[in-house]
């Protein structure tokens, strides 16, 4: 998929209010196409941010991370559609018919109204757990084994792609998944504390690897100048040499 670095580059609007995303959002204006609204945003906001943020002339990663029964994710995709986002997430844990519920809703939802259809996202591991955190829960494989067998079930339910740490991009980039897409956050500038993340690489890494797209929120939110910040992993993405 040939991304131009501005399509690549998601800012996750890990902020409290209505207001400062808005702010975030005009100061990156020209730069940055794609902005991400999760729990935090979302939960203070409701839908209302998404309309905010699209009258802005931006498009939205909405990340709540659904996992419910087949019958309430299936409702809240089709809310989803109707709000306008262009991105989705659904937990891939969430099993076959959860997943499937999730794609026929999100397909169903564009048929009915005529509008593009959301393009749904498996999260597999969070980037916040490694290998130790999943033998808590009785998994003794590594993680990029359990991401990669989620990541074949997301994509045998029509799932569009999956959100994964930078470090498991090559191992899916072999395994034969076709062009589901592979989003990643984790994306740390070289130097830069990875705080409660475990499992990160910098842009220009994840591009070369085979990511499409990069979810950063810290490293721009909290920097002094965040268009500068944002200028400079545009950059990076674009020396990585990837169309």
């Amino acid at each position: 998929m040939r991304l131009s670095p501005e399509e690549r580059l998601i800012v996750a609007l890990d902020v409290p209010t209505i207001s400062e995303a808005g702010d975030m959002v005009k100061r990156l204006k020209g730069l940055v196409r794609t902005f991400k609204v999760g729990l935090q945003l979302y939960t203070a906001a409701g839908p209302k941010i998404v309309e905010t943020i699209r009258k802005l002339g931006a498009e939205v990663f909405l990340d709540l991370k659904l996992y419910d029964i087949p019958n309430t994710v299936g409702a809240a995709v089709t809310e989803a559609a109707r709000l306008g986002v262009r991105f989705l997430t659904v937990h891939t844990s969430g099993g076959t018919t959860m997943l499937r519920w999730a794609h026929d809703h999100a397909v169903e939802a564009s048929e009915r109204w005529g509008i593009p259809r959301l393009q749904l996202l498996g999260v597999t591991v969070l980037t916040s757990l490694d290998d130790k955190d999943l033998l808590v829960w009785g998994f003794t494989g590594p993680v990029d084994r359990l991401v990669v067998e989620l990541a074949r079930l997301a994509r045998a339910t029509g799932i569009d792609g999956v959100v994964c740490s930078p470090l498991e991009v090559a191992k899916l980039r072999s395994a034969d998944l076709g062009d589901l897409l592979l989003v990643t956050p984790g994306i740390r500038p070289q130097g830069e504390a990875k705080e409660d993340q475990k499992r990160v690489l910098t842009a220009g890494e994840a591009v070369r690897l085979g990511s499409d797209y990069l979810v950063v929120g810290r490293p721009i939110l909290r920097a002094s100048d965040p268009r500068e910040a944002a200028r400079c992993l545009l950059d990076e993405i674009a020396a990585a040499g990837v169309g």
